[in-house]
């Protein structure tokens, strides 16, 4: 079984190949959904790859902003739902602050 899936991946290079969009999306929400693990991971890819509000920041929220409701969730060491709680507020309010 190794043998053949080493054959694919060596027989689609060398036909030079170009990546679905399917597979282009799923290597974005890949990588926005790093650091989730479990049910939390399975959920947001679901979400992501059905094209909804998790693949992409929240409304009216800068990118700038995800980071750091990120890191101060971090600095406060929160994990699992009192992290994503955390970020979630912290997104809400920056997304409603005066610009």
């Amino acid at each position: 079984m190794k043998r053949f899936a080493i054959l694919l991946a060596c027989a689609t290079l060398a036909f030079g190949a170009q990546a679905t969009p399917q597979q282009d999306k799923m290597k974005a929400c890949n990588a926005e959904a790093k650091g989730k693990k479990g049910d939390e991971r399975k959920a947001f890819m679901k979400e992501c790859l059905s094209g909804g509000a998790a693949s992409a920041p929240a409304a009216g929220a800068a990118p700038a902003a995800d980071a750091a409701c990120e890191k101060s969730a971090a600095d406060k060491k929160l994990h699992g739902a009192a992290a994503k709680s955390h970020i979630k507020k912290c997104m809400a309010d920056a997304a409603s602050a005066p610009k």
